[in-house]
């Protein structure tokens, strides 16, 4: 595994991530951290669990032909995912930018919703819908990126509280913008009607669209209740 690192991108509790290039290629490094509270071989077998699952969901949605960063090596034992760097900005940083259009914001939340559906059809929740983890390109499309806690699922409850966590960071992190999440779900709806019915999969049927809301609006009336 050739990476040479550039620039440290985050610090989290689970991994350490840096931009570089691998084999000449702008890429990622996703460097496994250990929990020192954990016992060390379940550290290490939750660690491994999760970066091997985070490659599997990758390379899953990659061949259904969804635009996600493409996994590029796994190294096991070192605790290390290298992947593919995708351009973009953060969603967070497109609407906290005041000379951003009206136009392009709502096109960028637009397509947040129509992607986060065609990812559900895959049966995939991501797990950490933030407006970190979403990136707009230059056309205003969004593109999904890290899938630490992303998991393959065909209960409802995972897919509306996905929605629930990008509601609840457009909420608290950008009150001015007043209906985004009309504009992602929406978009979100409208996406399924595009594709038509989900075909069944080895698993099951996903969800549709219309569940997911209705599961949505129950999981945000319940946090409310109980907050």
């Amino acid at each position: 595994m050739v990476f040479i690192p550039d620039k440290r991108l985050h610090l989290g509790a689970e991994a350490e991530v840096w931009s570089g290039s691998w084999m000449g290629r702008s890429a990622v490094s996703k460097q496994r951290r250990s929990r020192q509270w954990r016992h060390p071989n379940l550290d290490k077998r939750l660690g491994t669990r999760r970066m091997v699952s985070e490659a599997k969901i990758l390379m899953r949605l990659h061949n259904a032909g969804i635009e996600v960063p493409q996994v590029w090596d796994l190294d096991i034992t070192g605790g290390r995912l290298i992947i593919q760097r995708v351009s973009g900005i953060p969603l967070i940083e497109i609407l906290n930018d005041s000379n951003t259009s009206a136009e392009f914001i709502t096109k960028a939340l637009r397509s947040t919703g129509s992607a986060i559906r065609v990812l559900h059809r895959q049966a995939v929740t991501h797990g950490d819908l933030s407006s970190n983890n979403i990136l707009i390109d230059e056309q205003g499309n969004a593109i999904l990126i890290d899938f630490g806690l992303a998991a393959i699922d065909y209960e409802v409850e995972r897919f509306g509280i996905d929605l629930h966590v990008i509601d609840e960071i457009l909420g608290a992190s950008h009150p001015n913008h007043n209906g985004a999440i009309d504009l992602v779900l929406s978009a979100y709806l409208e996406e399924e009607e595009n594709l038509g019915p989900a075909p069944e999969q080895s698993g099951g049927l996903v969800p549709t669209a219309e569940e997911v809301l209705k599961r949505f609006e129950n999981v945000r009336s319940r946090v409310r209740y109980h907050g």
